[in-house]
């Protein structure tokens, strides 16, 4: 599989582009490409052609094309220059190198002993650019450090390297891995804007090194791919992106996570929303998916809540019903006679 497949983000509006879609992905990325020509003494006119990209386009300062021409374009790159790392690594990774790797994690239990082993892989291949699996509490990340400066390579590098191993890990586990904010080791570019597309959450330039974090509980879920939907994603065109994925198979998890741990800053679906990086309507749609509501879950959550205080703790009613989440007593009572049949002092006291 080659990171064409995985590195452009998906339509979502439309635009007058000759390959259709909207023009989201930063044409730096494009010229980066070119330096690989260059690099190698070759005319990337035929690629660019075939992305429809003409000269005047590829120059203009804070250009971008759309996901179609971004997956034309790295297709025919890395085809022409045999090298799936498109110049990014001090040798070339041959046509097929990315399914290899792929191929190789098919078989492990779980998402993060996939990872696990693709990171470890992919470091004999480019030994200056080594991923990392790692879990701090309840945060994972795959971390990329790398051994020496890549130049004007940079964003390619790291971009490429964290949409694909993203991707991936969302098409082992037939879910959406949210992420909750991703990292680079450089300057903001002028095209900052575009990587709230290319990635989910907050985005921080001039970190220490390059990284994506994710909830760490999508790492114990099963890897659902077998060797023959790994036969036909390698004989498939179009890009395999996160967004493709409407399910999230640890939403309701992370949504009574929230609403447990952040009652307070949780009252609506928008604010629930911001807290998961997404939006309200990508919410909702994703709850139905998984045959949950929202309003039942608060319910749920709210009522945990409220029935340990109350049988655990002294606090005024007041007191509970702003822990668990409500704008003032008298909703919190009569949500609660509605879960019970008791209002809040008749349980307690019983």
């Amino acid at each position: 599989m080659s990171q064409a497949a995985l590195r452009s983000p998906p339509p979502s509006a439309d635009t007058a582009r000759p390959l259709g879609g909207p023009a989201l992905t930063p044409m730096a990325l494009v010229r980066a490409m070119v330096l690989a020509y260059q690099a190698r003494g070759m005319d990337p006119a035929s690629a660019l052609q075939q992305a429809q990209i003409t000269p005047a386009q590829l120059k203009k300062p804070g250009a971008s094309i759309t996901a179609t021409q971004m997956e034309v374009i790295s297709g025919a790159a890395m085809r022409e220059l045999d090298d799936e790392g498109l110049g990014c690594f001090a040798r070339p990774l041959p046509w097929g190198s990315y399914g290899m790797l792929a191929r190789a994690s098919l078989t492990s239990p779980t998402l993060g002993v996939a990872l696990k082993r693709w990171c470890r892989h992919h470091g004999l291949l480019a030994p200056e650019a080594p991923l990392a699996a790692e879990v701090d509490g309840e945060v994972a990340s795959i971390v990329l450090r790398l051994q020496r400066d890549p130049g004007p390579m940079a964003e390619l590098c790291a971009v490429s390297l964290l949409r694909n191993i993203h991707g991936l890990a969302s098409w082992y586990v037939d879910s959406r891995v949210a992420l909750l904010g991703a990292q680079f080791p450089y300057s903001a570019p002028r095209h900052a804007g575009a990587y709230a597309v290319l990635f989910d959450g907050p985005i921080r330039f001039d970190a220490e090194h390059a990284a994506i974090h994710f909830d760490a509980r999508y790492l114990s879920l099963p890897v659902r791919r077998n060797e023959a939907a790994m036969n036909q994603l390698l004989q498939r065109a179009l890009p395999l992106t996160v967004r493709s994925y409407r399910r999230d198979r640890l939403l309701v998890q992370r949504v009574r996570q929230v609403l447990a741990s952040r009652p307070q800053d949780a009252h609506n679906a928008n604010e629930l929303a911001a807290l998961l990086n997404t939006s309200p309507r990508t919410l909702h749609r994703q709850l139905k998916d998984e045959g949950a509501s929202l309003q039942r879950l608060k319910d749920e959550v709210r009522q945990q809540l409220a029935t340990e205080l109350l049988l655990r703790s002294h606090k005024p009613i007041k007191q509970v019903a702003e822990a668990a989440g409500f704008q003032n007593e008298k909703s919190f009572i009569r949500a609660f006679k509605g879960w019970t049949g008791h209002s809040p002092g008749d349980f307690r006291s019983q």
